[in-house]
């Protein structure tokens, strides 16, 4: 991974300063439908675009499985998926908005889920962002 370089385009980065801590490797704010909207100083900005990329994928598997445990429609609250050397955290953030968090296996889970859902509760409507529009679409 290379170190990243400041980012004009990522001026929401400090909104994630709360998901510094032990084990956790890095924090991505995305949109629903896959793009970075901010990402921590760990991971650069390519990477934390492909990270958006793939947690948004990952969320909509999430939705597709949810009248397993319900009914159709079930709303996905969080997606944790582990592996061998850690684990990826996917957290509705807003309106349209998704926090993903990747750690190492030696983490806190428990702390790292609970901020994320401080985070998410706390700043909701700042992260909101619209559904896209087609307004190329004949009048």
């Amino acid at each position: 991974m290379s170190t990243p370089l400041a980012d004009s385009t990522n001026r929401l980065a400090w909104l994630l300063d709360d998901l510094e801590l032990d084990g956790v490797r890095f924090a991505v704010l995305l949109s629903d439908d896959g793009l970075r909207l901010a990402h921590s100083a760990g991971i650069t900005r390519d990477e934390a675009e492909r990270f958006a990329a793939a947690a948004s994928g990952l969320r909509s598997l999430g939705k597709a499985l949810g009248e397993f445990c319900g009914t159709a429609g079930n709303p996905v609250r969080q997606n944790m998926t582990e592996y061998e050397e850690g684990m990826v955290l996917i957290t509705a953030g807003g309106a349209g908005t998704l926090l993903g968090v990747a750690t190492t296996s030696d983490v806190d889970l428990a702390l790292v889920a609970h901020r994320m859902n401080e985070l998410a509760a706390r700043v909701g409507r700042e992260l909101g962002t619209a559904p896209r529009r087609n307004d190329r679409s004949p009048a």
